[in-house]
C-alpha cells in the first residue's frame, strides 16, 4: 500500500487517488513532446509518474537527477488529451514541483528565474510595467544591438547573457487595465470582463486592443477592471502554488466585483488556469466557492466568440494559412474547433493544416529559457512542419506560442508571420469599412 511522502508537511503533494490512476498502459507516448524528441522512458508521463510513486512510497528520495526528469517536461497536458484513465497530469506535476521547491532541489536555472522573475515581477503588475519600459527603451535606442554585437555580455555571471538573448521584443503601445468601459457596436448582447494579464499586453498590446474591437463588433461591452494581475499560471507549474492561489485570489475579487456575465482571455494558457482555480483553491474556504463559480464564466475568447455566435466577416482576405494549436488550449481546455471556425469563416482565407500541430513548439512558457537545448529541438521540428505547409503567416492563440515561433522564424531566416486569431479576425472586419 502506498504511503504519503515524509518530510513535506504544509507542502501540497500529488494526491495518491491521483498518482495511481495511472495503469502503465503507454498510449501517453506518442504525444509526449519530450518522449517523441528524445524516445528515453524518463521523459514521458509514464516514467515521470513512476518516479513520483517511489518518491510517495518511499523507495526513493528526492535527488537532483529526478528532479532533472521532472523539470525537463513541458506541462503541456497532450497525455491527459488522450489517457483513457483519466489522470490528472497537470496538477500532479505542479504538486510534485511543489515538493521540488520545498526540498531546496530546483534546478538552478529554474531556481535563478524564479528569483528574477516569478517572484519578483509577475506579482507585482506595477514593478513589471516598469521594468517593461525600461526595456523597450533598451531595445528601441539600439543599446541591446550594440551589446549583442559586442559580446560584453558574456563575461557577466549568472547566464545573464542567455537570458538577455531570450527577451521578447517589447510592444510599442502597452495594453492594461483602466476605468474604461469599450461599448458595444450596435445591440448590446453582453458584458465581459477581459484579462489584462501579465506579459500579453506589454508584449502583443496590438493583439490585446485587437481583442476588445473584435468584441465590441460583436455586440459586447468590454470592461479591463483596473486591479487585477498575472494569472498565477507560470508560478503553479513552477511549483509556487502560494504565490499563485494569491493571485488567483486578487483576479476572482476584482472581476468578479466588475458585475460582468463572462471572462474573457486571449491567452490560452490564462484560460487554462483560471478555468482550475477551483482545484486551486479548494480548501480555502473563503474562496472555494468563488474560485467555482469564476472557473465557470471564463472562456477564450475563440470559445466565446463562437459560442456567441460571432459575425463572419464579409470581407475577403485572400491569403492562405496554416494554425498552430496552444497546449493549454487544445490539451487542457480541449478546444480545436473553435479557432478554426472563426478562421474558416473569414472569406478568401484559406487554411492549410501543418502536421503535428498540437505538438508543443518548445515555448511553454518559461521553458525556452530554464530548458533552451530541448526547446530549440522541439523549435526546430515544429518549424519543419511549418514550412511543409507553404503558408507565409502562422495563426495561433496563445502570446507564448506567437512569441516562440516568431523566435524560429527569425533564427532559420523565414519570411513569414505569426499572428492571434483575433488579428486576423479583426483585419478582415477593418477591410469592410
Amino acid at each position: 500500500m502506498a504511503r504519503p511522502a515524509t518530510g513535506f508537511r504544509g507542502v501540497d503533494v500529488p494526491a495518491e487517488a491521483d498518482l495511481y490512476r495511472c495503469v502503465h498502459c503507454g498510449l501517453c507516448l506518442s504525444s509526449c513532446p519530450t518522449y517523441v524528441e528524445t524516445a528515453m522512458e524518463m521523459e514521458s508521463p509514464r516514467g515521470r509518474l513512476a518516479l513520483m510513486k517511489a518518491v510517495n512510497e518511499g523507495r526513493v528520495e528526492i535527488t537532483p537527477r529526478i528532479v532533472s526528469h521532472w523539470e525537463a517536461c513541458l506541462q503541456c497536458r497532450a497525455c491527459e488529451a488522450v489517457c483513457p484513465s483519466g489522470v490528472p497530469y497537470g496538477r500532479i506535476m505542479e504538486n510534485t514541483r511543489a515538493q521540488v521547491k520545498a526540498a531546496g532541489l530546483q534546478g538552478k536555472e529554474l531556481r535563478r528565474f524564479s528569483r528574477f522573475f516569478l517572484n519578483s515581477a509577475l506579482p507585482r503588475p506595477r514593478r513589471l510595467r516598469f521594468g517593461a519600459h525600461l526595456v523597450r527603451l533598451y531595445q528601441r535606442l539600439g543599446i541591446q544591438k550594440l551589446l549583442r554585437l559586442s559580446h560584453l555580455l558574456y563575461l557577466l555571471p549568472g547566464g545573464i547573457a542567455r537570458f538577455e538573448s531570450n527577451l521578447p521584443p517589447m510592444s510599442k503601445r502597452f495594453f492594461g487595465p483602466s476605468e474604461t468601459v469599450y461599448q458595444a457596436q450596435g445591440e448590446r448582447k453582453t458584458t465581459v470582463a477581459l484579462l489584462s494579464g501579465c506579459v500579453m499586453p506589454l508584449m502583443q498590446g496590438p493583439t490585446m486592443e485587437a481583442t476588445v474591437r473584435v468584441l465590441t463588433r460583436n455586440g459586447c461591452d468590454v470592461v479591463v477592471p483596473v486591479g487585477q494581475g498575472c494569472c498565477g499560471a507560470l508560478n503553479a507549474h513552477a511549483g509556487d502554488l502560494e504565490t499563485s492561489r494569491a493571485m488567483a485570489r486578487i483576479n476572482i475579487d476584482t472581476l468578479l466585483a466588475a458585475g460582468v456575465e463572462r471572462v474573457v482571455t486571449s491567452s490560452a494558457g490564462c484560460g487554462s488556469t483560471m478555468k482550475e482555480y477551483s482545484y486551486l483553491l479548494k480548501d480555502d474556504p473563503e474562496y472555494s466557492a468563488k474560485a467555482v463559480r469564476f472557473g465557470e464564466m471564463t472562456q477564450d475568447v475563440t470559445e466565446f466568440l463562437v459560442g456567441l455566435p460571432f459575425q463572419a466577416p464579409s470581407s475577403t482576405v485572400n491569403r492562405t494559412v496554416t494554425y498552430q494549436d496552444p497546449c493549454h488550449l487544445a490539451h487542457a481546455q480541449r478546444i480545436t474547433a473553435a479557432p478554426r471556425t472563426i478562421l474558416n469563416a473569414i472569406p478568401g482565407l484559406e487554411l492549410v493544416e501543418m502536421e503535428d500541430s498540437g505538438l508543443c513548439c518548445g515555448g511553454a512558457g518559461i521553458y525556452s529559457s530554464v530548458q533552451p537545448a530541448l526547446s530549440r529541438r522541439l523549435l526546430k521540428r515544429k518549424m519543419a512542419n511549418i514550412q511543409a505547409t507553404g503558408a507565409p503567416e502562422v495563426i495561433t492563440a496563445n502570446p507564448g506560442c506567437m512569441l516562440q515561433i516568431e523566435q524560429g522564424l527569425k533564427a532559420q531566416g523565414q519570411p513569414g508571420t505569426v499572428r492571434h486569431v483575433v488579428d486576423i479576425l479583426d483585419e478582415a472586419y477593418s477591410l469592410e469599412r
